[in-house]
């Protein structure tokens, strides 16, 4: 057991951190779940591969064994949303690192309160705009279970609901063309009165 002044890493970095195509991958989660570094999506890679080998090891015990195990870990993955009621350990072989990324607060928060981006959720998770329930929830990373994920909601004094609001109704409106293609509305020119003639002087 070590010091608990030093806890154990609960992260490790990819085999091959230079490879082009690994490096193009993440920085595209990155920036679609709008995580502050790399070490955020390592984080998942380790929990996910730390969940998978609990399932490869329950595929290799006795059927007995493995009957009284395996209900522990498909219930704590249902839990929090990674697999459904009636899944297997084949569907946890096949989870991946977005599965676990899309339960994280930040996610959550920004596709059901209407923010923009996803940065733009991380921040009102850090500065305390955000509950569940009746606790404040201050940790981007926080993993939502299914039953706390209908109770996310702002905190009753903050102003981003109205500064959203505020900015939907700024947004120009949008026109299609007939090739396709958006072009901002534009205001139809306004008429000229006709001039009434007996009123101009000759």
């Amino acid at each position: 057991m070590g010091d608990p002044k030093y806890p154990r890493k609960v992260w490790r970095k990819p085999k091959r951190p230079l490879n082009y195509e690994l490096k193009m991958e993440e920085l595209e989660t990155l920036g679609t779940f709008g995580l502050r570094t790399k070490r955020e999506l390592w984080k998942a890679h380790t929990e996910l591969s730390r969940v998978r080998h609990q399932a490869r090891s329950l595929l290799a015990l006795r059927q007995e064994v493995r009957a009284e195990k395996e209900p522990i870990l498909m219930k704590s993955l249902a839990r929090i949303g990674l697999v459904s009621g009636d899944a297997t350990l084949d569907d946890v072989l096949n989870l991946n690192a977005k599965d676990l990324l899309s339960r994280r607060l930040q996610t959550i928060v920004s596709k059901k309160l209407g923010f923009k981006t996803p940065y733009q959720a991380r921040q009102a998770v850090i500065h305390g705009h955000i509950m569940i329930g009746e606790r404040k929830v201050n940790i981007p990373s926080y993993t939502v279970t299914i039953e706390e994920e209908g109770s996310v909601r702002f905190t009753p004094e903050s102003k981003i609901p109205e500064m959203l609001e505020k900015t939907k109704k700024e947004e120009p409106k949008v026109e299609v063309t007939a090739e396709g293609t958006e072009a901002p509305a534009t205001e139809a020119p306004a008429t000229e009165a006709p001039k009434d003639k007996s009123s101009s002087t000759e």
